[in-house]
């Protein structure tokens, strides 16, 4: 998730240049809602005023603008106070038919022009923004024609003769082309997740089938990832229809999983789902099909609008905070020459896309599939679509052994360093895809220590069932390096003719894949493809933007400020000072005050002194003056020796007396418990499984060659970089890593600091995109990092 652009986007102007003093936006939201709209209204908001422009609420959607009056109100800091952690939308949304013609839009305008209002930023789907931008071209003439009816003036026409229209996407259903994750879907999963967690242990006890059916009534991207991340047996989308004949095959692998032990089977269905001809598939017809069948004791969850509802997950807030803010920019940067575009994510950059050419593609997916184009209709969908769907059919069917071409190698799986909610996702995409790819898999146990030791097993693909949803690492792990166990790694590799190797893991695993590959001269047994997954919740890895179990930590900090914020409200003029893992790394710090609303992140990586203590808690004191009256201040553990969490703490309870009181509160292992987030499942699932791919590629390049590999990309970390998966050789990786403090020189989140303080209403240098770049919808044959 990043700021910074590739080398086609200068981003070189700061946010200084950009004043909205005399400018007016409108904030609605409209069409079905969804959790993390809050996060954008507020972001709109406080960006807005902070620009120095006015904002105004427009309430109930379209309905609001055309009905005006009340409708519209002016916004001010503390009006979206507490909204962060709230679902749906707190200004509200309705479908309005009137808005549709003609005289709808006339009183629109009407109505915005009497405020002044010549920007507005819409939350909805693609039929919101299709709406805005037939309005946005309607502008000039619905004027004119209010100035003829003698409802405002001539100069009215002139001083507000054109409307700016920026989109955010706010959609359960991630059916937006051009995005790859828009706000709400996240948020969607969490709870399609949680229930499917639930109901297998109630399946688990009774042997039962449950089919369960998710929203998405023209898109399968909720039922896909979740088969994904929960191991569904199978998986009914409207964009790939099964093939003639499903029926029998679906039953062959349900009893096929029932024969190996399975208690339980879990099939998802889209509500959208189709067969190729077009006809719906029904729960209940799954249902029937597999009770005359199987005789299998079968029921139907049908989840519905749970699937809206609840609080907005960590991810869904910090792309909403982030996209308000970067639609207020374009907005203030827009001519009335530039077209109305859509901020949205793009891997982990933000993005400005033209609206209908994302409007367009995504009807086009709609027409395709009409057509019974279902492989088109799949590829519109875009990389990571297309790539979840290959990966699923991947590890939910085993290959007959007769089809699995042996490949006559064996490969070793270890985690190494702290555990991670999401390890044990990533051992069952990597066992099952190496097995699917002709190779023996072995599992070791217990880490680097476990390896000396022996603790090795052939693992099956049955072993590794139901593995996606477990926390911690079922294999073990420790932090231990290999450096004095080389010798014996050596032999245990020898005994067990291992050819490569798949570490997951931390900032250990990184120097152990150091150790392994100096000692590469001493022992030829260090001669294989080694590559490295990362997992650790600080995100500290060089070479990854993103490690796996940080998602899953950073939901657990930000439900538990969550807690804590609203037990200070209670008490009122409390002041929260929480402390946050992630080592010298201050991602979770950072992160977590982003998406709970903190108005302070004390982190490793922006030194500071007593000097910023001191302004943040004037800023408080500020704070107690107004209706918000608490605070919350998050410290990464290791980010100051002297300014330790009791210092802050006794130091904010002394400056703070007679105003108000403070409390501490050190959150510990926890962050590195719990149920693995959807995210942090389906990353890890897809991660590993391309890292097995090039496992399989490296063996495949010496064949009956003599298998020694001594190069420096022949042992590589696999990490996401902005939009892309790339292998990097560790030992170009050790320029970039300040190896004192176990982080990576250059962090791609320090550029969302400023986001965070301008939110919490400090003044902060902020760079923005250039106004003149406009990305456009494309798919490139890199590897997709979307996830």
């Amino acid at each position: 998730m990043d700021h910074g652009g590739d080398s086609k986007t200068p981003r070189i102007s700061f946010l200084e240049n950009l004043s909205g003093t005399g400018k007016a936006i409108g904030v609605l939201t409209s069409g079905g809602d969804a959790q993390g709209m809050n996060a954008a209204v507020r972001a709109v908001v406080r960006m807005g005023i902070y620009t120095g422009a006015k904002v105004y609420f427009i309430y109930e959607g379209y309905q609001g603008m055309v009905d005006g009056g009340n409708n519209i109100m002016e916004a001010n800091w503390e009006s979206v106070s507490s909204i962060l952690q709230v679902g749906g939308t707190i200004i509200g949304s309705a479908r309005c038919k009137a808005f549709r013609t003609r005289e709808g839009r006339l009183k629109a305008a009407h109505n915005l022009v009497q405020r002044g209002i010549t920007n507005l930023c819409v939350i909805g789907g693609d039929g919101s923004l299709t709406g805005a931008n037939i309005f946005r071209e309607e502008w000039s003439a619905l004027l004119e024609e209010l100035a003829q009816d003698g409802k405002i003036s001539k100069e009215d026409v002139q001083k507000h003769g054109y409307l700016n229209v920026v989109g955010m996407v706010g959609s359960i259903d991630n059916d937006f082309c051009g995005t790859d994750m828009t706000i709400g879907t996240d948020s969607a999963l969490h709870r399609i997740i949680e229930v499917v967690d639930a109901i297998m242990t109630t399946a688990q006890s009774h042997q039962r089938t449950f089919v369960l059916e998710v929203m998405g009534r023209h898109c399968g991207y909720l039922a896909l990832v979740s088969a994904l991340a929960c191991g569904a047996d199978w998986v009914f989308l409207p964009e790939s229809p099964p093939e003639e004949g499903w029926q029998e095959r679906m039953c062959i692998k349900l009893s096929e999983n029932r024969a190996r032990k399975k208690r339980l089977n879990i099939i998802i269905v889209s509500e959208g789902a189709i067969d190729t001809q077009n006809k719906p598939i029904t729960s209940e017809q799954i249902k029937d099909l597999v009770v005359t069948q199987l005789g299998y004791d079968t029921r139907v969850t049908i989840l519905g609008h749970v699937q809206r509802g609840g609080t907005p997950s960590a991810f869904d807030r910090i792309l909403a905070s982030r996209m308000g803010v970067e639609a207020v920019v374009a907005l203030l940067q827009a001519t009335p020459e530039t077209p109305a575009c859509v901020v949205s994510l793009s891997g982990n950059q933000a993005v400005r896309l033209p609206l209908m050419e994302c409007v367009q593609m995504t009807q086009g997916v709609q027409k395709a599939m009409d057509e019974r184009r279902f492989k088109e209709a799949v590829q519109l969908r875009g990389r990571s679509f297309e790539g979840n769907l290959n990966i699923y059919q991947q590890l939910s069917i085993k290959k007959p052994d007769s089809q699995i071409t042996k490949s006559g190698c064996n490969v070793a799986v270890i985690n190494v360093g702290a555990p991670a909610a999401g390890m044990n996702a990533a051992v069952r995409s990597a066992v099952r895809v190496g097995i699917s790819e002709g190779h023996k898999m072995f599992a070791v146990y217990d880490g680097f220590e476990g390896f000396a030791k022996g603790q090795i097993k052939e693992i099956g693909w049955s072993d590794v069932g139901g593995w996606t949803g477990q926390g911690g690492s079922i294999l073990g792990t420790k932090r231990i390096l290999p450096a004095k166990y080389l010798k014996d790694i050596a032999s245990q590799m020898r005994t067990h003719s291992i050819n490569a190797l798949l570490i997951i893991g931390g900032f250990e695993a990184y120097l152990g894949l150091l150790e392994l590959s100096a000692a590469r001269g001493k022992h030829e047994e260090f001669c294989v493809p080694m590559i490295m997954v990362p997992a650790t919740v600080s995100n500290n890895v060089p070479g990854s933007d993103f490690s796996i179990g940080a998602d899953t930590a950073l939901n657990t900090i930000t439900d538990t400020c969550d807690r804590i914020k609203q037990s200070a409200s209670g008490t009122k003029r409390r002041v929260f000072i929480i402390e946050t893992m992630g080592g010298y790394c201050g991602y979770l710090a950072n992160m977590g005050a982003l998406s709970a609303g903190a108005d302070a992140a004390y982190i490793f990586e922006e030194p500071f002194d007593i000097r910023d203590l001191q302004s943040n808690v004037e800023h408080l004191t500020e704070k107690m003056k107004t209706s918000i009256q608490r605070g919350l201040v998050l410290r990464n553990e290791s980010c100051n020796e002297n300014y330790t969490t009791d210092f802050i703490y006794q130091l904010y309870s002394e400056e703070g007396r007679g105003v108000f009181d403070c409390r501490k509160n050190v959150l510990g292992h926890m962050q590195q418990g719990g149920a693995p987030s959807p995210f942090d499942r389906n990353f890890g699932t897809k991660i590993s499984a391309r890292a097995m791919q090039w496992i399989t590629g490296k063996l495949k390049e010496t064949q009956g060659k003599g298998r020694k590999f001594v190069t420096n990309d022949s042992i590589c970390v696999l990490g996401i970089n902005q939009r892309n998966l790339l292998f990097r050789p560790v030992a170009e990786l050790k320029e970039e890593t300040d190896f004192e403090h176990r982080i990576p020189k250059v962090q791609w989140w320090l550029k969302l600091r400023p986001l965070m303080k301008i939110l919490a209403k400090y003044k902060a240098s902020f760079e923005v995109s250039e106004p003149s770049q406009l990305d456009h919808v494309h798919f490139g044959p890199e590897e997709p990092a979307a996830i």
